[in-house]
């Protein structure tokens, strides 16, 4: 069977849907506070033109996907499957992020609980690479259940630490 990357998921406080070309504006909106990146590697994500590459780079991936909030209809951050193994039974879930009104727990954990449940249908281990100095990141993976589990160099190229989470854990 082969991974779907793209499904739409919903859940009671989102819906994930596949990126398309015409949300770029909706979602640069929830991007534009350079609060959301200045623990990431790509702390200028903030900027337009930089934006504008990462969201050609999801498009691109085939396994971007939009967060709505379901009660607003607002699209508020963004998450995707990237380098599924099936030999590994492995594939991760990365650049995500949420408009910081959304930040707390509660969106970030359904974000992930849908995403997870999804990529179990299909593999037995998830990965969140996850820059050493973003630590908003690391405490968010370890709140879903993920575990430190070395490091990796990212898709591109730097190293990361590498938080997993196994089937039935």
């Amino acid at each position: 069977m082969s991974f779907d990357k793209q499904p739409t998921l919903a859940g009671k406080l989102l819906t994930l849907r596949p990126v398309q070309e015409e949300d770029f504006d909706a979602l640069f909106k929830a991007a534009s506070d350079p609060k959301i990146w200045e623990q990431h590697p790509a702390w200028d994500r903030y900027k337009e033109p930089v934006f504008r590459k990462f969201f050609e780079e999801a498009l691109e991936s085939g396994g971007a996907l939009l967060a709505i909030d379901n009660s607003t209809g607002t699209v508020i951050g963004s998450s995707r499957y990237y380098g599924f193994d099936s030999d590994r039974s492995e594939i991760e879930i990365g650049w995500s992020f949420l408009a910081k009104e959304y930040w707390g727990g509660r969106y970030n954990k359904e974000m992930k609980h849908l995403m997870l449940e999804h990529a179990f249908q299909f593999v037995d281990k998830v990965l969140l690479l996850i820059g050493p100095d973003n630590i908003r990141s690391r405490k968010a993976a370890e709140k879903i259940g993920a575990v430190e589990a070395g490091t990796r160099k990212n898709a591109y190229g730097m190293e990361s630490l590498v938080y997993e989470i196994e089937k039935g854990t």
